[in-house]
């Protein structure tokens, strides 16, 4: 994707690499290029891996001619020139081949290939990255790396074992390297950075994700010599933090005066932002304000606006300008409105102080009326993230039951696989599992995963399981439960934990030595200390007893980058790393969240619409510190515990049960019962208890039970079956229709006699008791029942 590409949606969304840059190379042609037909074939017998036989010889050069015969077809100076000519990308050459010399017989075909083969490893012809990724021609990998630099081949081959490659892990590293000598026409030897970088981006592009084995390729050319620089393929992509400049410009700003303010003013504002703040401001300032004004108003030329472009502005600002999105509404416009208001007010301001700045100083198209609306927003996000808390603060004891149950589980099926011979039947939970080897797997992705891997069938669904994978992630989620609930750290926090934070502290009274937990800088930079629980102890010891290296004891060492900073960590030995292939990296903050998804999805909690509830990382901060609080652990504590500045900030997350106020108001009534008279706090007489006994006896009727207020009388002298105070039985309802039948019946004679006496009063009784059975009806429908839930006290 280049700049221009880019510049259509905020540059915050995608994180720029090297290859963004990247101007295509001239590689150079190989010694045969140029050449006669009949030179070339004379070259193939001097290959290493020409054939003994003298049919798989012929067969070679039979092939090869056609080949070049056909590219004579095309224009252009040399071989590489007709071949790009002939604009060939996949396996459709072997056709226009046998098309061209009329050669359809199975035999042809066998030679095209051979021919193919030969005139690569003559590096006759650099086929695209498209080409390769759809020739599958392994043998012809195995004979280039022979062909040429062997030696050096060898040794990236001796560098791949010993950095613990094994299978799969070992030959695609060294496949990607082919593949880059085959399209560059370089020697191995040859190979720069950026022949890795059009690589990757190539495959980025073309196929959705990065070529495999590459970065383990550039480990290999690493660890022989051929790249110098010390760090990873993922590091050297990576451009970290970018000028000023370079930001705005990749929205492609058309007046210069302009854009020139806007990054003079960002640049003034970046030392007292961090780097996310900081690119969220010139996503406002630039991207959604004034890009928007030129992609709608080309003609702007200063940032004093006319009256009808700004009202124009601000009404667009309402909905997202992203085209995935089409209609959704802003939800930080306020925030938005706000930063423009700032840029012409700051502008205005400095003015007095430097008067170069006077000639930019305009009147804010954004009023303060426009934004008065930040405490109401305020507010609503607050009430929204207190809902959050009051759905998920019940439901996450079964989400830490789910998670312990499901690491549990897959421990279990993983020793008991452990356990068993490979081919043998073992049973888990009523499960039964078949002992296997990944090379029984059906698909390419699970073959060659290494030895260490414990693989089985599931019997009932015919599945392949990678067990230990399986178990991996089960731990992992447990693990990122249990450290966020104990410490209400951020997410950033969590990943940059390392053996090294934890630490001891003596008591001065009583030279006690508890433990505790360093939390280093991360949203407000303040270092802060947290007192371990025997709980999180516990989680942490697990955690380091599992990453430790079993030779050494020690816990590997690995480098953090941080996505939001752009910058990489040296290197430390971080908790939440995890083996990826053949490295060690640590966990990233997208696979925190897809264990969270897991481990809820296990749960299957649901909100009170019935829908999937979702947790983040940061709902656990939140409920770790209601439940401090509530506990009875002070404001002000929490706020250290948790980091902020603001105790404002603190509350903000404690408001969300109010039990301070059922408290309060459970103390008034107490002091309001203390002033009624005592005699209606007395304790009842043995005959008013009888009289009360006796009450509830009475109301014990034949079709249910009476549900008149206690010492009042009877209205409507027994008849019961017309009285709404008649609670009906559901048990008696066969009585009841049987009451209504003979109703009906009696009803029905004193019509035909002419009884208007009796008719009036049985029409009643029928009407009666024919609502009762309605109301059974409804009262046995579940769908008409609603949960009201708990009332809730709302502040004035």
């Amino acid at each position: 994707m280049t700049l221009t590409a880019l510049a259509k949606r905020p540059p915050r969304w995608r994180q720029l690499t090297v290859a963004d840059n990247l101007v295509p190379q001239e590689h150079p042609l190989g010694r045969l290029d140029r050449r006669d037909i009949n030179v070339v074939l004379d070259a193939l017998p001097r290959l290493p891996s020409w054939p003994a036989g003298g049919h798989e010889r012929l067969t070679w050069l039979r092939g090869a001619r056609l080949i070049l015969e056909w590219l004579q077809t095309f224009p252009g100076d040399g071989w590489q020139a007709r071949w790009l000519a002939a604009d060939v990308h996949d396996r459709s050459w072997r056709e226009q081949v046998a098309e061209a010399r009329d050669a359809t017989d199975a035999a042809s075909d066998e030679q095209l290939q051979c021919g193919m083969r030969g005139l690569l490893l003559l590096r006759v012809l650099r086929p695209s990255y498209a080409f390769l990724h759809r020739y599958k021609a392994y043998a012809l990998f195995d004979q280039l790396r022979q062909t040429v630099s062997p030696d050096l081949f060898a040794r990236a081959a001796a560098e791949a074992t010993r950095l613990g490659m094994i299978g799969r892990q070992e030959n695609q590293p060294l496949v990607a390297l082919t593949k880059i000598v085959l399209h560059t026409g370089k020697d191995l030897e040859q190979l720069e950075p950026e022949d890795f970088f059009v690589a990757r981006a190539w495959s980025v592009r073309a196929i959705g994700r990065q070529l495999p084995g590459l970065h383990a390729a550039w480990e290999l050319a690493r660890g022989v010599g051929i790249i110098k620089e010390d760090k990873t393929l993922r590091a050297a992509i990576r451009v970290g933090q970018r000028p000023t400049a370079e930001l705005v410009d990749a929205f492609e700003l058309r007046c210069k005066p302009v854009r020139d303010l806007l990054v003079r003013y960002c640049e003034e504002r970046r030392p007292a932002m961090d780097y996310g703040s900081f690119r969220g401001l010139v996503g406002h300032l630039v991207g959604a304000f004034w890009h928007d004004i030129e992609q709608h108003h080309p003609d702007a030329d200063s940032i004093n606006l006319p009256p009808d472009i700004a009202p124009a502005w601000k009404e667009r600002t309402k909905f997202v300008t992203d085209p995935r999105y089409p209609g959704r509404e802003r939800r930080d416009r306020l925030g938005l409105l706000v930063r423009v208001r700032a840029f012409y007010l700051d502008i205005q301001e400095w003015a007095l102080e430097d008067p170069s700045w006077a000639p930019f100083a305009a009147p804010s198209p954004v009023r303060k009326a426009d934004t008065d609306g930040q405490g109401k927003a305020r507010k609503k996000a607050t009430a929204a993230m207190h809902q959050r808390v009051r759905e998920r603060l019940p439901q996450l004891p079964l989400l830490i039951h789910a998670a312990e149950r499901n690491r549990a589980h897959h421990q279990a099926i993983l020793e008991a696989a452990k356990g068993t011979a490979l081919g043998e039947t073992f049973i888990h939970d009523g499960v039964s599992y078949q002992r296997s080897a990944p090379k029984t797997a059906t698909h390419r992705s699970h073959r060659q995963r290494g030895p260490e891997h414990i693989w089985a069938v599931h019997l009932e669904t015919g599945d392949l399981l990678n067990l230990t994978i399986i178990e991996n992630s089960a731990f992992w989620g447990w693990s990122i439960v249990e450290t966020l609930r104990h410490t209400g750290v951020r997410l950033e926090e969590l990943l940059e934990i390392t053996h090294l934070a934890l630490t001891s502290y003596k008591l001065r009274d009583t030279n006690e030595i508890v433990p505790l937990l360093q939390i280093v800088p991360s949203k407000s930079n303040s270092e802060r200390l947290l007192l371990v629980s025997p709980e999180l102890a516990s989680v942490l010891a697990t955690i380091i007893k599992r990453i430790r290296d079993p030779e050494t004891g020690q816990i590997p060492l690995v480098a953090r980058y941080d996505p939001h900073e752009r910058t990489t960590g040296p290197m430390l030995p971080h908790l939440f790393q995890h083996i990826l292939g053949w490295r060690r990296e640590v966990i990233s903050q997208k696979l925190v969240q897809n264990h969270l998804a897991d481990i809820l999805k296990l749960a299957g909690l649901t909100d009170a619409a019935g829908k999937p509830l979702r947790y983040t990382p940061h709902d656990f901060r939140r409920i770790f510190a209601t439940e401090a609080v509530s506990g009875g652990l002070p404001v002000h504590i929490a706020a250290r515990l948790l980091g902020h500045e603001n105790l404002n900030t603190t509350q903000a997350y404690l408001a969300v049960f109010q039990d301070d106020l059922v408290q309060a108001y459970r103390a008034f009534l107490a002091e309001r019962r203390a002033m009624r008279p005592t005699t209606e706090y007395r304790e009842p007489t043995d005959a008013e208890w009888e009289e009360f006994q006796e009450h509830f006896l009475l109301r014990k009727l034949e079709l249910g039970t009476c549900g008149r207020p206690y010492g009042t009388p009877c209205n409507h002298e027994h008849a019961c079956i017309r009285c709404p105070m008649l609670r009906v039985d559901p048990a008696q309802r066969p009585r009841l229709e049987e009451i209504a039948t003979n109703l009906q019946e009696r009803l029905d004679e004193a019509q035909a006699n002419g009884w208007l006496g009796e008719v009036q009063g049985l029409q009643v009784s029928l009407e009666a008791a024919r609502g009762k059975l309605a109301n059974l009806d409804r009262r046995a429908t579940p769908a008409t029942t609603v949960d009201l839930g708990l009332p809730v006290i709302r502040g004035r």
